[in-house]
C-alpha cells in the first residue's frame, strides 16, 4: 500500500483515518500507534512536571519511555516513582530520647562548650556537627572498633556473641538466605529464643526474595519475631520494590553492635564459584555508639511490624568503652537529604593527603563525581579501588565509564582480582573513615534505605588504610593509558550504561 493510500489524522484526541477495503488491520494497527504515542507524551509530561527530580533522573525515564512506549511506564511504575511520605509511620525520635539529646549536643557545640575528647573529632566538628544537626546523628566519643573484611571471622564473632545474649536480640540484613549459613544463624536464633530471649528479624522482602516459606515458617514456630521489610501482598508483584532496605544491623542485648556490607549467605563466606573470596568490610562496636543502632533498628522495626517496640531501658544498656569517636547516620527515600552522600562529599574535601575509597560499584552524581576532580586536582592522592568481576552487568559497565572521567584527572584506579569486592569504605588522611552499606551509586543516596558508621579516629582510620594497601598487592593498576586502548564494544556498552546509570 502507497503511503497516500492511509493518512492517519490526529486531533484534540480524536484519531479519524482513511479507508479503503481490505485495510482494517492497517488501519487498527496505525491508530493503535497513534493512541500509544499520544499516551506515551502524557507519561512524559507526568515524569517531567509532577516528580520535579534530578534532571539526570528525568532524562534516563524519558530515554525508557523513547525506546519501550507504554511498557517503558510499566517499568517506571515498578522502578521509578518516589515514596509518598505519608507512607512512613517510623516512631518519632522524641519518643526514643534522641531528640533531647540533639539539641543538648547543637546548643553545646554552638556555644563552644562541648567537649571533644579525640583531636580528629574536634578537627572534623563540621562533618559531626552537619550529622547531628540533619540527620539527628548523636556524636560518641567512647567506642571500641574491631575491622572485619573476612566473612568467615565475622560470622564466627556474630555467632558467638548472639550465643551469649541473655535478653534480646535484634538483627536486619538486607540479604536472608535459608543456605548453610542461613541455617547455622537459625539454629543459634531458635535456641536462644527456646531459652527465653527476645529473638527479633528484619529482612528486607526484595532483597531476600528467595528466602524459603519454611525457614521463617521455622523461626515463627519456634518463637522468633520476624518480619519482611515492604512485603509485597501479591507473590512475584512488588510496587515498592525499587525502595530496599539496604541496612545490615545486629545488635545484642543493647551493648555490642555490627554494621558493614556482608549479608547473610554462603556467598559471604566465599563459597560462590562465580565470585569467589568474598571482600568486604564489616565492624563490631561496643561502646556509646551501640544506641543509635539500636534506635535505628527500632525505628525500621516498627514501620515493619505491627507490634512495635516501646522505649525500654534495656535496649540503651551501652557503656563507654573505649576512645572511638563516632556517629552512625542512616539516608533513605524517606530523608530530606542525602545524608550519607554529603557525608562523603565533606569528608572529600576536607582531605589534605589522601582519599582512598573501596566501593562495588562506582556511579557518582555530579556533585560526587566534582569533589573527587577537585581533590584530585588539587594534590590530594585519589585512590579508588573496584571488583573486577560484575555482578551487575549495566553497573559495572557505567562503573567503568565513570572511573575514566577520574582516571583523566589524575586519580589512581585499582581492580580487585582476589574475588569479589563489596567493601563500602572511605579513608582520609589518617584520621576519619566510613564504613556501612551505602555504595557510592544513585540507588544508595536516593532509593535505598541505608546506614553508616562515619569515624573519628586515627586507629581505625590506620587500621583500614593498611587493609587498603594490603589489598592493593592484590588488584592490577587501571592506567588512563590503558583505559584508552578499550575496545568500541566496550566503550559503546560504556556509553549505554551511563546513560541509564542515574536510574540503575
Amino acid at each position: 500500500m502507497a503511503m497516500s493510500d492511509m493518512i492517519l489524522y490526529i486531533s484534540m484526541g480524536n484519531y479519524k483515518y482513511a479507508t479503503y477495503e481490505g485495510s482494517s488491520g492497517v488501519h487498527i494497527f496505525a491508530y493503535l500507534l497513534g493512541l500509544s504515542t499520544i499516551i506515551n507524551i502524557l507519561l512524559a509530561l507526568a515524569i517531567v512536571f509532577l516528580e520535579r527530580r534530578d534532571a539526570s533522573v528525568t532524562w534516563a525515564w524519558l530515554l525508557v519511555l523513547v525506546f519501550i512506549p507504554v511498557a517503558g511506564f510499566v517499568v517506571y511504575l515498578l522502578f521509578g516513582r518516589k515514596l509518598s511520605g505519608k507512607i512512613f509511620t517510623w516512631d518519632t525520635k522524641s519518643r526514643l530520647g534522641v531528640k533531647s539529646q540533639v539539641q543538648a549536643q547543637l546548643r553545646a557545640i554552638e556555644e563552644d562548650t562541648f567537649s571533644y575528647r579525640q583531636p580528629a573529632v574536634e578537627e572534623y566538628k563540621g562533618l559531626a556537627y552537619m550529622h547531628l544537626r540533619n540527620d539527628d546523628a548523636i556524636l560518641t566519643q567512647s567506642n571500641d572498633v574491631e575491622v572485619f573484611t573476612d566473612g568467615n571471622k565475622k560470622f564466627d564473632a556474630l555467632l558467638h556473641d548472639l550465643e551469649q545474649a541473655e535478653d534480646h536480640i535484634h538483627l536486619l540484613y538486607y540479604i536472608v538466605r535459608s543456605d548453610k549459613l542461613g541455617e547455622r544463624l537459625a539454629d543459634v536464633l531458635i535456641r536462644k529464643a527456646q531459652e527465653g530471649v527476645i529473638v527479633r528479624f528484619l529482612y528486607d522482602d526484595m532483597g531476600s526474595r528467595s528466602i524459603k516459606k519454611s525457614y521463617v515458617r521455622k523461626l515463627k514456630e519456634a518463637g522468633v519475631e520476624i518480619e519482611a521489610f515492604f512485603p509485597s501482598f501479591i507473590p512475584k508483584i512488588n510496587l515498592k520494590l525499587n525502595h530496599r532496605n539496604h541496612r545490615k544491623l545486629a545488635i545484642i542485648d543493647g551493648q555490642v553492635g555490627y554494621i558493614g556490607g556482608f549479608n547473610i549467605g554462603d556467598e559471604y563466606l566465599g563459597e560462590d564459584q562465580k565470585f569467589g573470596y568474598w571482600r568486604d568490610t564489616h565492624l563490631r562496636i561496643t561502646g556509646e555508639a551501640v544506641r543509635a543502632m539500636q534506635t535505628r533498628f527500632i525505628l525500621d522495626w516498627n514501620q515493619a511490624s505491627r507490634h512495635d517496640i516501646e522505649y525500654e531501658d534495656r535496649y540503651y544498656l551501652s557503656e563507654p568503652v573505649g576512645n572511638v569517636g563516632m556517629q552512625i547516620v542512616s539516608s533513605g527515600p524517606d530523608s530530606e537529604w542525602e545524608q550519607i552522600k554529603h557525608g562523603y562529599i565533606k569528608m572529600i574535601l576536607s582531605a589534605k593527603k589522601y582519599v582512598y575509597i573501596q566501593t562495588p560499584y562506582f556511579i557518582p552524581d555530579e556533585s560526587l563525581a566534582d569533589a573527587l576532580k577537585v581533590a584530585v586536582l588539587s594534590g590530594v592522592d585519589v585512590r579508588i579501588m573496584i571488583p573486577s568481576k560484575p555482578d551487575h552487568p549495566f553497573v559495572y559497565w557505567a562503573t567503568y565509564s565513570n572511573v575514566g572521567e577520574l582516571l583523566k584527572a589524575g586519580a589512581q584506579v585499582y581492580i580487585y582480582q582476589n574475588g569479589f569486592l563489596h567493601a563500602k569504605t572511605i579513608v582520609v588522611d589518617d584520621k576519619i573513615a566510613s564504613v556501612g552499606t551505602a555504595n557510592i551509586d544513585v540507588r544508595s543516596f536516593r532509593l535505598n534505605f541505608e546506614v553508616n558508621a562515619f569515624l573519628y579516629d586515627q586507629n581505625t582510620a590506620g587500621v583500614l588504610k593498611e587493609k587498603f594497601e594490603e589489598d592493593i598487592l592484590l588488584s592490577t593498576q587501571l592506567s588512563h593509558k590503558l583505559y584508552m586502548k578499550r575496545s568500541n564494544w566496550i566503550r559503546f556498552k560504556e556509553s549505554i550504561a551511563r546513560l541509564i546509570s542515574p536510574i540503575l
